[in-house]
């Protein structure tokens, strides 16, 4: 980092720093404040702060508080910061989209590399000039700890954010097999925010491992595109919380492997077969595998067995397979003519055209309207 307060880089940093504690004092007057997903967000916000305050003390010799304070207390708040923000992150990806998701006594053992990092800062004495490498007469183990100390707090955050991303992906997966339709723009854009914060670790990461092989002045430019990245991240975290967070569907654990794994009786699949074929329930907008579960007197572990061991595929797909094959019926119907795409793809249970034509364009190979006009031309030539 550039050595003058007034360097326009620190300036980012005082953007963030200041702009991290106003939106999390708006994110705890919103409605959804209490939240354990809002309180989760409120966290992060605030130990982003205190990380980038704590880096400012630690690497700008132009800003200080009390001496005592920038000495003795800010490796710990770094270190609480920088290894308290991954856990915050996912437990807040959990809570967003995990409907019976709740703190447990067990999730207390994420705070145990702040508690480890703590215990070595004391034992060691290690301070602010010691974190700095600039501590007089360190011995070979307070060098070697404050190594690890640092190592520590890049790769901890780095897990932490693949294990935001992988637990994303597995809400993809859920949504499919519990719902019939969803929109993509919910996980699209949580998707894109793990896997900003989870560059950004990288990024992190590299640069730490990289100042040992690379100038002096090269680590600098690299550490401070790092603050410019995390400035953007919360921004746009922050947007995604605001516009989308109150949208996202949630899920419920799913099946355990053991009865996912047995073969579905006949019963339970002529019963899948009956609520599709019979009821037709696929054409019912938004429905959902508990409400399909109920209408065809099914668990819904039963249910969720059925269409990925016998049918072999998961909800979602099941049921909109169904409903392309009603869209086609109803466009090759010289009786539906007078009936827009738009009025087929809601009568045949779609509520989405991107949707209704991403999945027909797959199924089929055609647009709907290239459909269309291929079976009028047929029924002409009948």
């Amino acid at each position: 980092m550039e050595a003058y307060i007034f360097n326009f880089h620190d300036v980012v940093l005082f953007m963030t720093i200041i702009e991290c504690i106003m939106l999390a004092l708006f994110q705890w007057a919103l409605p959804t404040g209490r939240h354990l997903s809002s309180t989760m967000l409120i966290g992060f916000l605030l130990t982003t702060s205190v990380q980038s305050i704590c880096v400012l003390l630690l690497w700008n010799d132009m800003v200080h508080t009390a001496d005592f304070f920038d000495l003795k207390v800010v490796p710990y708040l770094l270190l609480a910061a920088t290894l308290g923000k991954g856990p915050l992150l996912y437990f807040y990806v959990a809570s967003l989209t995990e409907q019976e998701f709740s703190l447990k006594r067990l999730h207390a053992l994420h705070l145990l590399p702040i508690l480890i990092s703590w215990v070595l800062l004391l034992l060691m004495g290690i301070d602010s000039d010691a974190m700095r490498w600039r501590g007089e007469g360190q011995t070979e183990l307070s060098l070697s700890t404050v190594n690890f100390l640092w190592h520590c707090s890049k790769i901890v955050p780095f897990l932490y954010g693949i294990a935001s991303v992988i637990l994303v992906y597995r809400y993809y997966t859920s949504l499919k097999d519990q719902y019939s339709s969803f929109s993509t723009s919910e996980p699209g854009w949580l998707t894109a925010l793990a896997l900003g914060f989870a560059f950004y670790w990288v990024l992190s990461l590299f640069v730490h491992i990289s100042a040992q092989f690379i100038s002096e002045e090269m680590s600098n430019y690299l550490g401070i595109a790092e603050n410019y990245v995390v400035f953007v991240l919360i921004n746009a975290l922050f947007a995604y919380s605001a516009a989308y967070a109150h949208r996202v569907l949630t899920t419920k654990p799913v099946a355990t492997k053991e009865v996912m794994a047995e073969q579905p009786d006949e019963t339970a699949i002529d019963k899948v077969r009956n609520g599709m074929e019979e009821q037709k329930l696929y054409l019912e907008h938004n429905l959902n595998i508990e409400e399909f579960s109920n209408r065809i007197d099914l668990p819904v572990r039963d249910v969720s067995g059925v269409i990925n061991k016998h049918f072999g595929t998961n909800f979602f797909e099941f049921m909109n397979s169904y409903r392309v094959e009603e869209a086609k019926r109803l466009l090759a119907d010289p009786g539906s003519n007078d009936l827009t795409i738009l009025d087929i793809l809601l009568q045949a249970g779609f509520n989405s055209k991107s949707a209704f034509h991403r999945f027909f364009k797959r199924l089929v190979g055609i647009s709907p309207s290239e459909f269309r006009k291929q079976a009028a031309q047929q029924s002409k030539t009948a």
